[in-house]
């Protein structure tokens, strides 16, 4: 796929942009090499000081790059400047706590001292997916540079306009020349990449099949990967639970970013004793929401970032219904330029139906009746992936004990699934491994190194 910005709204191209050929690719990994001996050397102070500058640029301009973010990939303008000021927060955690996660552990043997250090790997390779394109970016370049590493970026070829312009942003915050790099390449260049032997590791954020290919890629030449793939998060109702809040909050965790996050709550998994009641209440809220022009900050849904993947989700979920699935609101793209789905109910799903097996990348929730606790508990584990969760009770005692029993990297409890600075983001099974964020992420990419002194 072509480097180049297609707006969703309208279909129409903005700007198409000439990639890097494998020659200046190989030359700018040796310059990012070079800008990393020197890094690697600079104080934490120094670090700091450059982090809080990105910051501040993020917040000073986060009108403009929210409307990069918004022609790029049509989210809502309101969520795209939220996206902007959540990279500020990230920035800042690491600017202000990298030191002390970082600081020398003294540990008690039979050595006069022995200690553990944490020292900076190199070169960190970043592929990065359209849904969120400065959040994914930011989350690892914050923690791996406040390290001393120094990153490149392979971003999405449908936002290059935003790679572009985090690049940017970190040469105007005042970051050494090289230190971050953005490449503009293909998905058949990253092999290359990796081969190289300056790269030290590679963090991949996107599809269960890209994870599989990149770890496969990075283990015959043993390099670090952190995956956070895909998901298909239950968002658990249990019969004590507070139905409005929930219905609320399902609607958000299900359309946010017009539904294309990897932690969106996808299958609703409601117990039969009030199963009735949401699903009237959940259809009502659904059908209430505003579609459009993802500029005007009154849109609550925008479009499907491509077309590719408007039809993709337009194919799940007439598959569903073939196999005996029930639309209950939307199921069908809406009549206008752009790449538009209506906000969507699915019910009666069953094994061998996309909509209960897959990611649904979009507006479309998933509806499963529970017969008890138990059974809503062993829906939540039925599937391949495991990165979030969300389960709704008054009853908090029990709702630790079952967080438990969840498979998942998270349980959010009576709230919706969101990633902060402050606590770890991740998965297992299917949805990856590794973590980022917290002080578990900055660590996901450093030497952990022992020291013993006689």
């Amino acid at each position: 796929m072509a480097n180049q910005t297609i707006n969703p709204a309208t279909g129409k191209t903005e700007k198409v942009f000439k990639e890097h050929s494998s020659n200046q690719v190989m030359v700018m990994i040796d310059a990012v090499n070079d800008a990393f001996m020197k890094w690697r050397e600079t104080d934490f102070s120094f670090r700091a000081s450059l982090m809080k500058n990105v910051a501040n640029i993020l917040r000073e301009k986060k009108e403009h790059y929210g409307k990069i973010l918004t022609l790029e990939m049509g989210k809502p303008i309101s969520q795209a400047i939220s996206e902007v000021e959540k990279c500020a927060l990230v920035c800042e955690y690491y600017a202000d706590n990298a030191e002390k996660i970082l600081s020398e552990e003294i540990v008690q043997t039979d050595a006069s001292q022995s200690y553990v250090r944490f020292d900076p790997l190199g070169i960190v390779l970043a592929i990065m997916p359209w849904n969120f394109p400065f959040w994914q970016v930011f989350r690892f370049a914050a923690p791996a540079l406040m390290a001393g590493n120094v990153c490149m970026l392979k971003h999405a070829s449908n936002v290059p306009m935003s790679a572009l312009a985090i690049e940017e942003i970190f040469m105007k915050a005042g970051f050494p020349k090289n230190t971050f790099k953005t490449l503009l390449i293909g998905s058949s260049g990253v092999k290359e990449i990796i081969d190289h032997p300056g790269i030290k590791a590679v963090t991949l954020t996107g599809s269960e099949p890209a994870g599989k290919q990149i770890a496969s890629l990075c283990g015959t030449k043993l390099k670090k990967t952190v995956l956070e793939l895909g998901g298909s998060d239950p968002f658990i109702v249990l019969d004590d639970a507070n139905i409005d809040e929930a219905v609320k909050t399902a609607v958000t965790a299900r359309l946010i970013n017009n539904g294309q996050s990897c932690i969106a709550a996808k299958r609703f998994i409601v117990v039969e004793k009030i199963y009735n009641e949401f699903e009237k209440k959940f259809v009502e809220a659904m059908i209430k929401v505003k579609v459009g022009d993802p500029m005007n900050k009154e849109t609550e849904l925008g479009p499907i970032a491509r077309e590719d993947l408007l039809n993709e989700l337009d194919a799940q979920v007439k598959q569903s219904v073939e196999k005996g699935a029930k639309i209950l609101c939307g199921g069908k793209r809406i009549n206008r330029d752009g790449f538009y789905y209506k906000p969507t109910i699915i019910s009666n799903l069953s094994k061998g139906m996309p909509a209960y097996e897959d990611e649904i990348f979009g507006p479309v929730a998933s509806l499963i009746k529970a017969k008890d606790e138990d059974d809503a508990i062993k829906i939540a584990n039925d599937s391949k992936f495991g990165l979030g969760a969300s389960l709704w009770t008054s009853n908090i005692t029990k709702a630790k004990v079952l967080a438990g029993k969840i498979e998942s990297g998270s349980v959010f409890i009576n709230g919706m699934v969101k990633s902060d600075p402050r606590l770890p983001l991740g998965g297992i099974k299917s949805s990856g491994y590794g973590r980022e964020l917290s002080h578990y992420g900055i660590k996901e990419f450093v030497n952990i190194k022992t020291v013993w002194i006689k």
